[in-house]
């Protein structure tokens, strides 16, 4: 399996072993990554049977004012900007461990993004299964209308009372 990491991440798809597996022929990607294990799928020339995208970054019902916002506030101060990312998405995981370099034209490229509806087409006349997992109380993006888009193009879960990482948060108040 070919995996890609979140935004300023690394190493954290064992969070993700339930949704996993380790066929030569699937591809994975967290958030971000969803969108580069996406692309890559796009343009590869090999096999693959299998994408699944776990809480792909999905920001196209975000108006340009939100977006510059973010990368305003990264550019402001990109400690504080990464610390309130990594709490939004878990606080119940330390997400520190995961830290990788990052940047401004990263996130920008995520932010910006543009998902087609005709690419997943593209990709399911080649056979590919597409795998979409969302959750209900993700702090990142907007889980139901990231459903609305997903949902008629793929299989797609849609994990309640979970967070960005797929944690069960029903506990918590």
């Amino acid at each position: 399996m070919k995996f890609f990491s979140g935004f300023a991440l690394k190493n954290e798809s064992q969070l993700f072993n339930f949704w996993l597996d380790n066929s030569e022929f699937s591809i994975a990607g967290f958030s971000y990554g969803a969108i580069k294990a996406f692309e890559y799928a796009l343009n590869c020339k090999s096999r693959v049977d299998r994408l699944i995208l776990i809480s792909p970054a999905y920001f196209c019902n975000k108006s340009t004012r939100y977006k510059e916002l973010q990368l305003k506030a990264y550019d402001s101060n990109t400690h504080i900007y990464i610390e309130n990312f990594l709490q939004n998405i878990s606080n119940k995981t330390d997400m520190s461990k995961y830290l990788n370099k990052h940047s401004k034209e990263e996130l920008k490229e995520l932010l910006y993004y543009n998902w087609q509806k005709s690419d997943f087409k593209s990709l399911q006349e080649r056979g590919v299964t597409i795998e979409v997992i969302l959750a209900e109380k993700d702090k990142i993006i907007d889980s139901k209308k990231a459903l609305e888009f997903f949902e008629p193009l793929a299989t797609t879960y849609f994990i309640k009372s979970a967070n960005h990482i797929l944690e069960d948060i029903s506990w918590q108040i």
